[in-house]
């Protein structure tokens, strides 16, 4: 190197466009999910819930009736957290925990037939919203970053 040469400074992460550094992806990436996430809630605070209780009826469509543990597991929770999701959901008719046979310390949690129609009613809500996020890209692009989105979030390797 020429002794008037300075090193290249070492790339600073930002979450800007053009950003190179190897931060940068995950980075636009958590700014994404933070838009997303609230175009989300504004989707469902007129039917009086949030996106944490909404993953939780998510869980409970896919799978059916679930004990609470798994269901932490699944939406990212501790126990404590899921524990008052679950309460806020029974509350509001959405959810009821049952025993589940054979063990009387586990309870799983179930959506009720309220709970299937405030999660059918969110995804009307959330259409025109969910529009808006992608009204950006063009005609393809919105498949094209979902196909390549479940790629990150689901390697083929079984990776996680």
């Amino acid at each position: 190197m020429p002794a008037d040469a300075t090193p290249a400074a070492p790339s600073r992460v930002t979450d800007r466009p053009g950003d190179t550094s190897p931060f940068a992806l995950g980075l636009l990436l958590r700014r994404a999910h933070w838009r997303a996430a609230a175009v989300m809630e504004e989707s469902l605070r007129p039917l009086g819930i949030e996106l944490r209780h909404f993953a939780v009826l998510i869980v409970l469509v896919d799978r059916g009736p679930t004990v609470q543990r798994d269901l932490a597991a699944a939406t990212g929770s501790d126990k404590a957290g899921i524990m008052r999701i679950v309460d806020d959901l029974e509350r509001r008719g959405l959810a009821v925990r049952k025993s589940v046979p054979g063990d009387r310390r586990v309870r799983a949690v179930e959506i009720t037939p309220q709970g299937v129609e405030l999660f059918d009613a969110a995804h009307v809500a959330a259409e025109p919203l969910a529009e808006r996020l992608v009204a950006d890209l063009g005609p393809g692009e919105p498949e094209k970053l979902a196909d390549l989105l479940t790629r990150i979030a689901h390697p083929s390797d079984g990776e996680a």
